[in-house]
């Protein structure tokens, strides 16, 4: 069994850590065992992406929640997404295993309940991880097994999860739309095919060949290189828009026709405006870093915006309080109440090719509407004293006109004209700051000032 420091390896949403030194196929039986008891579940549901160690810890998994009475129904290589999907409609706890955009010696564990709830650090993860180290301490090999045992079987769910999303979305009367695909070598590769099948759709598919190693980049669109090649195959086909997810393809990029990547503020406005004409007067989350752009087309569409700090848990924590319809983040996260308040790339990107092809103008002029500000992207500074550093941003802005401050997450700054919000890292000594401003000269000015004061 890998002899890993939990400390390390359990983080605020998730298990992760390299492959096999931090977790192996033992720590993951006992992480089934834990997961079986804490849930009280009957039977779960576990999947996996392409990495080459997933298979043998989800075997590890589902032994180990058997060993504790519980069914497992191993529903294979899915997307993360696809998971949550099976996690609703079967009514299931679910476990993922990936590492998502990480490198390939990572894996990892994202575990969910019943219809897709977040498992995190309050809502059980803390109490998993005891278990673990408790089983760990006593010394013995695998988890005690229950009287009676569970079983493990398989089921695919890829054609019910594409049939219910394209259930939620009727591409049926678009216009033929040129659609490139860059799957990272990523589980897009196994769900797109299945999801546009059948659509007025023209394909290009890049890098659909599942490969855990990540042969030609990371599978990480958040970084503006790992779109370099989508958006210059994009260009060369004439194509009408490109998208790209990352490794678990629960996140999705979108480019438009000139190659041009478009601001996840923009198709959360735009996605939002949809589901607002489906669901008049509802409620939409955005995190506190998201354009101005988005809680401005809410109202105006007649809906409600809520703003909360940034992270999964505190959307699908709103989500659920609210009964918000749509949520959408900085970082390509879209959540749906049609999908359990979790999160898909997948729906997001259906629902830009409805759009899209409802009408005759190109994805650029389109979205124009819902990019109304300049954004400088999130900038992260090493700093030794986070703390400090933010009340030096603080002090910089206080006593000026027109400013006010929130603490919401980290420090917000705003102004008739601008925002800024910086905030820690949870896990490195970094701050990360975000800016957006009405023209690119105020914008840059307000960064450039900020960047000053933080790195001081």
């Amino acid at each position: 069994m890998a002899d890993a420091d939990l400390s390390q390896l359990v983080k605020a949403y998730d298990v992760r850590g390299v492959y096999p030194d931090q977790l192996d196929e033992g720590l993951a039986e006992l992480f089934g065992a834990a997961f079986a008891e804490v849930t009280a579940a009957r039977e779960i549901v576990v999947g996996h992406d392409m990495r080459p160690s997933s298979p043998a810890l989800v075997e590890g998994f589902a032994r180990g929640a058997a060993a504790r009475g519980a069914d497992a129904t191993v529903i294979g290589l899915c997307s993360t997404d696809q998971l949550y999907y099976a996690s609703g409609a079967l009514g299931l706890p679910g476990a993922m295993f990936t590492a998502s955009h990480n490198p390939a010696r990572y894996n990892g564990i994202k575990m969910c309940r019943a219809g897709a709830a977040p498992v995190g650090q309050d809502t059980g993860l803390r109490e998993i991880r005891a278990r673990v180290e408790e089983t760990m301490r006593s010394g013995l090999p695998a988890p005690r097994t229950a009287p009676r045992p569970g079983r493990v079987t398989t089921k695919d769910t890829l054609a019910s999860y594409a049939a219910y999303l394209r259930g939620l979305v009727d591409l049926s009367g678009i216009r033929r739309l040129k659609v490139v695909v860059d799957a990272g070598n990523g589980m897009a590769g196994h769900t797109v095919p299945t999801v546009f099948d059948g659509l007025p759709l023209d394909l290009v598919p890049m890098y659909f060949e599942l490969d855990g190693t990540f042969p030609h980049h990371e599978a990480n669109p958040l970084d503006p290189k790992n779109l370099v090649d989508l958006q210059a195959r994009v260009r060369a086909e004439g194509a009408d828009l490109g998208l790209a997810f990352d490794g678990d393809a629960d996140r999705c990029f979108v480019v438009d026709e000139r190659g041009e990547g478009v601001s996840p503020s923009a198709i959360t406005a735009l996605v939002a405006a949809r589901e607002l004409a489906k669901q008049p007067g509802g409620t939409v989350i955005h995190n506190l870093i998201t354009s101005w752009s988005v809680p401005e087309v809410v109202r105006e569409q007649g809906g409600v915006p809520v703003r909360t700090r940034v992270g999964h848990s505190f959307i699908k924590q709103e989500m659920a309080r609210t009964g918000a319809i749509f949520g959408g983040e900085h970082s390509a996260h879209y959540y749906f109440k049609d999908f359990w308040n979790a999160d898909t790339g997948m729906l997001a990107a259906l629902h830009v090719l409805a759009a899209l092809g409802g009408q005759d103008a190109p994805l650029s002029a389109l979205l124009g509407v819902y990019q109304r500000y300049v954004g400088s992207g999130e900038i992260n500074s090493a700093v030794e004293d986070q703390h400090a550093r933010t009340e030096a941003v603080r002090a910089l802005y206080t006593g000026r006109d027109d400013v006010s401050f929130d603490d919401l997450d980290g420090l917000t700054v705003t102004t008739r004209d601008w925002w800024l919000n910086v905030r820690p890292s949870n896990t490195e000594p970094l701050l990360r700051l975000n800016v957006e401003a009405r023209d690119e000269e105020t914008m840059a000015a307000v960064r450039d000032e900020a960047l000053k004061t933080i790195r001081g």
